[in-house]
């Protein structure tokens, strides 16, 4: 064999490596039962027996055209598993016997990506109930439409953070700070943060099918990320008051703090209203609440007071944000709109608040760019997650109409009365 044969096989073989992308099992969602199988970066996937629950992958195609669909696993020895995949609109299935500790691969065959976008893939199996499918590895794409697709490769499968960083520039000694947040996508493991400032974060949580929260939390003084049994007693904030009905204690391994929550069903499409408060009290202390207007009783009412040390300043770094904190239903989009904030300065003076700029975790750097902000209704709103096309640029500013209605219901001479 020539050299120029050698050479032509050598790049042959090094653009169809290049061409080939490998998508993890451990980045995909389980259907309709986001834990009905298990899903680690060692394993892949694995314990997946019921024909019933799906496993999707999403990617984006860029380019359209021939894709060459497999599945990497594992099966013991003599084994067999059927499954399925669908992609576009098409199934093709396949049948593979096991190997043991060996890698086996189910090929699907060619797909056609008639046009670019995102795409799911939808893997079944067409085994009988309780047979083990096999222990998933990866998604195995080739072709034309897998040059230059974009998947998420990590291992975290939570939609990306998304935040609105509202710029209060000029202003000092801000004493309240005041926002409205109307949930549209609630999927669970959604918290949506209505006022965030340097020292803690308040807003509305879906924790399970039965279950959503209203959370006003701060952090303590120090460095600690992870465990609260590690701050000394000086660094900690301390509880002033709560009220009824919540719920006050610890957190951890986000910073450490005091946390509160009140167990409330808040529906979606329906406005909440949040506001936070600070207090300083000495050079060194701050007392911050947060209140939140109760919609049947049409009243606002302390959710809690916390002493933080190591302070003595006033709100700053005014924040909301859209996170999903249980990876395992990533997948899903979430969506809120936030309007009307309003500040207030020490002075009794309230100001609209009616900028924002856009920002995301490290997650929306790279990994996941299903992540918007926008201004919509004369709100804000915030996206993230469903994999759709397009993205919003970090950074970039928005500006919402004024509504010119600030908070006037609430009565700092009768509240601030319940902090001590």
């Amino acid at each position: 064999m020539n050299r120029t044969i050698i050479l032509l096989l050598c790049l042959f073989a090094l653009a169809r490596a290049q061409a080939e992308l490998r998508v993890p099992a451990f980045t995909a969602y389980l259907d309709p039962d986001p834990e009905g199988a298990d899903v680690s970066p060692r394993s892949g996937i694995s314990g997946w027996t019921d024909p019933a629950l799906k496993v999707l992958w999403f990617g984006e195609i860029k380019t359209p055209g021939k894709l060459d669909c497999s599945v990497e696993l594992r099966l013991p020895a003599g084994a067999e598993s059927k499954l399925r995949l669908t992609v576009a609109g098409k199934f093709h299935a396949a049948t593979v016997k096991g190997m043991g500790d060996d890698l086996v691969k189910a090929d699907f065959g060619v797909f056609d990506v008639p046009a670019a976008g995102y795409r799911k893939f939808t893997l079944e199996s067409l085994n009988a109930a309780g047979q083990p499918a096999g222990n998933l590895q990866a998604l195995v794409l080739d072709g034309a439409a897998a040059a230059d697709a974009h998947f998420n490769l990590a291992a975290r499968r939570n939609a990306a953070s998304v935040h609105l960083i509202y710029p209060t520039a000029g202003f000092t000694n801000i004493d309240a700070f005041y926002c409205e947040v109307t949930g549209v996508v609630t999927p669970l493991w959604t918290y949506f943060e209505a006022c965030g400032w340097h020292r803690g974060y308040f807003g509305m949580q879906v924790n399970s099918p039965a279950e959503r929260r209203i959370i006003f939390s701060v952090w303590d003084s120090g460095n600690e990320g992870v465990d609260r049994n590690k701050v000394a007693a000086p660094d900690r904030v301390t509880l002033v008051a709560k009220g009824n009905g919540v719920y006050a204690g610890d957190f951890g391994n986000e910073g450490t703090g005091g946390h509160s929550h009140l167990e409330y069903n808040w529906k979606t499409g329906e406005k909440q209203r949040f506001l936070v408060t600070a207090r300083p009290t000495d050079a060194t202390h701050t007392i911050y609440s947060g209140y939140w207007f109760h919609p049947e009783q049409k009243k606002w009412m302390l959710i809690s007071s916390w002493q933080a040390p190591k302070d003595g300043a006033y709100l700053h770094g005014l924040y909301s944000f859209c996170e999903n904190f249980g990876g395992s239903n990533g997948q899903l989009r979430r969506q809120a709109l936030y309007g009307n904030q309003w500040f207030r300065t020490a002075d009794g003076q309230w100001h609209e608040q009616l900028t924002a700029t856009f920002s995301h975790d490290p997650t929306g750097n790279a990994d996941r760019l299903d992540r918007f902000m926008g201004v919509e209704d004369s709100q804000f709103f915030l996206s993230t997650g469903g994999f759709i096309p397009g993205f919003t640029q970090y950074g970039k500013l928005f500006t919402r109409p004024a509504t010119g209605h600030p908070p006037a219901d609430f009565i700092p001479s009768t509240l601030f009365q319940n902090n001590l």
